[in-house]
């Protein structure tokens, strides 16, 4: 009998894991989805001049770039500060975070740049204080701030979601790729089966930036990547545009 009622408790213990798990997983995909009402898709974060200026014509192209702001932009800078943010919040030091948020908004290297992460973060922030489900009560120093960057907003969510870093880095870096991809669909053009092939191709490094935010010491967070920053600038003056970045 206590054979049976181990092989019980077991059983109910593993269902009990895998309820919690299959939860976490719909709130990552519900935080990291199309559908979130922050703009996100409003934003082509200087793609758009990219390819208006002949810079990107095709998949591989677009690949590189996407790449390359990837792991040398997302991972130095958003990735690596997110880290620092989430263990501000678990000891509850609102002075550290709002350092890191500071150090994020001032990161960013075009005004279209600042826009579009004040923007998101103001629309995620909006957003989670209406989800009847979430109580953010106990944030309510930091979400009530002037500035909140976009990343600092979907730490906080991630932690309210009851997500851990891992899963808020890693749903952070597909957010970010689906909506590149989702960009240069439009404006290469590219197939649908060019954009999978891409969104493949391209999260198969995201565990390769995580590593390498993950491990960056404070001294060197931060990046410069010169094409990027002149693309979003000259974003701004472009005669016509599809997206605001």
């Amino acid at each position: 009998m206590a054979g049976i009622a181990t092989a019980i408790h077991t059983s109910i213990s593993m269902m009990n894991s895998s309820n919690h798990s299959a939860l976490k997983l719909n709130r990552l995909l519900q935080l990291c989805s199309a559908n979130l009402p922050v703009g996100g898709f409003s934003f082509s974060q200087g793609l758009e001049y990219a390819i208006d200026s002949g810079w990107i014509k095709d998949d591989k192209q677009t690949l590189d770039w996407v790449s390359l702001t990837l792991t040398q932009a997302i991972a130095p800078t958003d990735l690596a500060v997110m880290k620092r943010l989430y263990a501000a919040i678990e000891a509850n030091d609102l002075s550290e975070f709002n350092q890191w948020n500071q150090l994020l908004i001032a990161c960013r290297e075009s005004s279209e740049f600042r826009l579009a992460d004040l923007a998101m973060g103001k629309a995620l922030v909006r957003l989670l204080t209406l989800l009847e489900s979430v109580n953010t009560e106990q944030y309510q120093n930091i979400l009530t701030q002037k500035n909140v960057s976009f990343v600092s907003a979907f730490t906080v969510a991630a932690y309210l979601f009851d997500l851990d870093l891992h899963y808020a880095q890693s749903g952070f870096c597909w957010a970010y790729i689906d909506n590149q991809v989702a960009a240069a669909t439009k404006l290469v053009p590219l197939g649908q089966t060019q954009s999978q092939n891409l969104l493949f191709e391209l999260t198969e490094q995201v565990e390769q930036a995580m590593h390498m935010a993950n491990t960056l010491p404070d001294d060197e967070i931060g990046a410069s990547l010169p094409h990027l920053a002149m693309a979003s600038a000259w974003h701004e003056t472009q005669y016509t545009r599809l997206f605001r970045s």
